[in-house]
């Protein structure tokens, strides 16, 4: 049986829907960006963390700033990471570039992956989408283990993801 916050999940699948809740519930009222990040990463990762221990190494947040534009680090939690990516470079760079959800299983054979934690074996990258459809960042997910993520995380992932999306305050990065 998993446990989110030490709650016991007895169905396959709830995890996340209990997980997607709490993210709404922590930002509901808060319209400011960066704080949200900042508790969604913080969330995610001892959740994850709580389900399966060493799940995962790091969760955090890119977002597309200035011109011309490129990926700058925002909130998250685990080492310290690489501070910009160019849009089509890496896992993160290839989500912004394609705007899908990229699930890497093993990075070492993702071609012109940027290894910012050479801990890290698996990632899922989602796209931020705003309500006006651009894409304003991504949220990042690592593992330190090969197949340590999967479809499941990749779609529990997403759903977060669109909850920021929607609650967020996007004229603070200057869109």
């Amino acid at each position: 049986m998993e446990k989110l916050h030490g709650i016991e999940v007895a169905k396959e699948g709830e995890f996340y829907g209990k997980l997607v809740a709490e993210a709404k519930a922590l930002i509901d009222g808060e319209d400011d960006l960066i704080a949200n990040a900042a508790n969604v990463a913080s969330l995610v990762f001892h959740a994850l963390n709580e389900r399966r221990p060493n799940a995962v190494n790091w969760v955090g947040f890119y977002f597309v700033r200035g011109t011309p534009p490129i990926l700058v680090l925002g909130p998250f939690q685990g080492k310290i990471a690489c501070l910009r990516i160019p849009k089509g470079r890496g896992v993160c760079g290839g989500a912004w570039e394609k705007r899908e959800t990229l699930l890497v299983k093993d990075v070492h054979a993702f071609p012109g992956h940027i290894a910012c934690d050479s801990a890290s074996n698996s990632e899922i990258v989602v796209p931020i989408i705003s309500p006006i459809t651009n894409v304003v960042g991504v949220f990042d997910i690592d593992s330190p283990t090969v197949n340590g993520l999967n479809e499941e995380d990749a779609a529990g992932l997403e759903a977060i993801a669109n909850v920021l999306a929607k609650e967020g305050k996007w004229v603070q990065l200057n869109y």
